[in-house]
């Protein structure tokens, strides 16, 4: 009995289809692996962009003549020094301010207290009171269940986490700086012979495109955490150096990391000098938002990093459904090695695709007279 053929439409669909499942299976996969053990991974991944960051100045102690795993242990300290102080600089002025702010919160509670009562709601105070009452019961209820000892429980286990990953990346880092050339030989060995010089060049194509995203992203960072602070400071906002290192550390996000980070800036303002000045910060923020998405990004990030702003946003998403806010750190700077390494890749194959295409024949025209006396 003769087999009904299938149609070419039909054949060609099923082919894309299961290849296509097997490409998105294996992404699942890899996903599931790297957030199970986030812990290390992203500790890793971290590491790799300071390690990017670093480079430079690692290699300038080596040129004249300091030993490279002592300009990387150098190197490592004096950087993890300097963020360090920043840090402990900006935890002591929140401290320092907590009480003035906490005073001023209580004053914008009573403010608003009494507009709920003078405003167009004109609630009256049983009203007021009853709904503060509904707010005490809901905590209440939840410390009941046990709800509230189960999140310091997880909070306990977070900074365990957070912990490691800090030693983890510390010594990663240094590792890396020390060490990368032979790290990165011992991997390309582990491919098979014909695909060695296709890997080695990947990865110094991705290297050099996350060098790149790192520098600018850091040239970005600090205007914009300058701009949100001098704005602060203008405006006699608390917390100017706390709220510029996180706008700072923020802007690693791109399109979105620096916004949230300056809306902390806003939410300060709004408590500590009310609304007016809570205004005039959002029009801070917006305005170097605006400078940096019309001239810094394009201008610092367009030339070597061309992922598209969707792109980004999903490779936001997947970095935060994998890891959190670390994940979200590192995932663009990621992308944009892995779309570097793609389209590497497929020059290479167009490359070697042109040199395989046999010569086209020239047609033949009967020579150049006969070319001359034919009709046009």
């Amino acid at each position: 009995m003769r087999r009904a053929e299938v149609p070419y439409g039909l054949d060609l669909a099923a082919g894309w289809a299961w290849r296509l499942l097997l490409i998105a299976g294996a992404g699942y996969l890899l996903m599931w692996l790297v957030g199970y053990f986030a812990v290390v991974t992203v500790p890793v991944a971290v590491a790799l962009l300071i390690s990017a960051l670093a480079a430079p100045f690692v290699n300038l102690l080596t040129r004249i003549g300091v030993p490279r795993g002592l300009s990387a242990l150098l190197v490592v300290i004096l950087g993890f020094a300097v963020v360090g102080a920043l840090l402990t600089f900006a935890g002591n002025q929140v401290a320092d301010g907590a009480k003035d702010l906490a005073d001023s919160a209580v004053q914008g509670l009573q403010e608003i207290r009494d507009w709920l009562r003078d405003g167009p709601l004109h609630a009256s105070d049983s009203q007021i009171n009853d709904w503060i009452k509904s707010a005490q019961d809901v905590i209440t209820e939840r410390s009941q269940d046990g709800e509230v000892v189960s999140q310091v429980t997880e909070v306990g286990s977070a900074l365990g986490h957070v912990v490691a990953g800090f030693f983890i990346a510390l010594f990663s880092t240094y590792f890396f700086l020390a060490d990368g050339g032979r790290i990165w030989s011992w991997i390309v060995r582990l491919a098979p012979r014909v695909a060695r010089e296709r890997v080695d060049s990947s990865g110094r194509v991705a290297w050099v495109s996350l060098v790149q995203f790192v520098r600018a992203t850091v040239v970005v960072a600090l205007v914009d955490a300058t701009g949100i602070a001098v704005g602060a400071a203008i405006l006699d906002v608390p917390f100017v150096l706390a709220i510029g290192v996180l706008v700072f550390l923020g802007a690693f996000v791109p399109m979105i990391g620096a916004t949230i980070a300056g809306s902390v800036a806003i939410l300060v303002a709004l408590v500590d000098q009310g609304p007016l000045t809570a205004l005039l910060m959002l029009a801070v923020v917006i305005g170097v938002q605006q400078l940096e998405g019309h001239i810094l990004q394009p201008f610092l990030l367009g030339r070597w990093v061309s992922v598209h702003p969707l792109g980004v946003i999903l490779a936001i998403a997947c970095g935060v459904l994998v890891a959190g806010v670390a994940g979200a750190l590192v995932a663009v700077p990621l992308a944009a090695a892995a779309n570097a390494v793609v389209l590497h890749l497929a020059e290479l194959a167009g490359a070697e695709a042109e040199k395989a295409e046999p010569p086209v024949p020239e047609q033949e025209t009967g020579g150049p007279e006969e070319a001359e006396a034919q009709p046009v």
